[in-house]
């Protein structure tokens, strides 16, 4: 693998978090260099220099949006975190919402967009939720976004999926799918995706009623973490519950929250 030098690898960050604000420490650059390399070397470039040109070029032909990607995909799978859909559905069993809006903001392959939905229906089915409900998931890669609409998923990412749900929900693949699982459409009529950036002001996509904001603000710096957590809120009615990656702790916002478990928050009510 080429070196990566430490100005190049500075010059590369200040390029991520200008354009749309992730953060990479010092202690990231192996990880940069990891992810950067392969695609370089598909590319004929020896050098991180030259791929850095690309990318910072106004004809980069696409290729800024692939380092993205390249540098943002995360593991991912279905019911990651299961006591927050747990939660999920105590709240909603409780509230028998007629209509329900869902905003999954850092969708990537949209995995958890499809286990709300798979959790909506089921609550739907026993009659603790109405018909009228509706799931968006939106990223800033345009390639995770394309896998989404696409709804298929090796058998692994679905470890943690009920049989009862894989049933209900998944069509198995057979042949040269083997090993492969695709949402049923009647579950993917309810999920649209679209492509945000976080970073950048927010237009009136909401009101929402929950948001998934989870594993994404490892991406970026504490500045940046509370501007997109308030920007995300403002789409979330007043008494909507956000959830946050367990991990990431509660980020000090400006926007009045209550918490009700580990990554759990509701919205106070002005």
């Amino acid at each position: 693998m080429p070196a990566l030098q430490d100005k190049t690898f500075r010059a590369i960050a200040d390029l991520m978090h200008s354009s749309v604000g992730l953060s990479f420490a010092e202690h990231k650059k192996p990880l940069v260099a990891s992810r950067l390399a392969p695609r370089m070397q598909r590319l004929g470039m020896d050098r991180f220099e030259e791929y850095l040109a690309l990318i910072a070029s106004h004809d980069d032909q696409g290729e800024f949006q692939v380092a993205v990607d390249l540098l943002t995909t995360n593991e991912t799978y279905f019911f990651r975190e299961p006591a927050h859909f747990d939660l999920l559905e105590r709240e909603l069993t409780q509230q028998r919402p007629a209509a329900l809006r869902v905003w999954s903001a850092a969708s990537s392959f949209g995995d958890e967009a499809y286990t709300t939905a798979m959790l909506l229906a089921d609550l739907q089915q026993r009659g603790l939720i109405g018909a009228d409900w509706s799931i968006l998931g939106t990223d800033i890669s345009d390639r995770v976004l394309r896998s989404a609409m696409q709804a298929i998923y090796p058998n692994e990412r679905l470890r943690h999926v009920s049989p009862e749900r894989l049933k209900r929900y998944c069509l198995r693949g057979e042949g040269d799918a083997e090993g492969l699982s695709q949402i049923q459409p009647r579950l993917r009529e309810h999920v649209r995706f679209g492509q945000l950036n976080l970073c950048l002001p927010i237009e009136n996509i909401g009101p929402f009623d929950v948001v998934f904001l989870r594993n994404v603000l490892i991406y970026f710096d504490p500045p940046t973490k509370i501007q997109v957590v308030d920007r995300v809120l403002s789409q979330l009615r007043p008494g909507g519950i956000l959830f946050l990656g367990t991990a990431e702790g509660r980020v000090n916002c400006r926007t009045p929250l209550k918490t009700l478990a580990p990554g759990a928050f509701r919205k106070v009510i002005a």
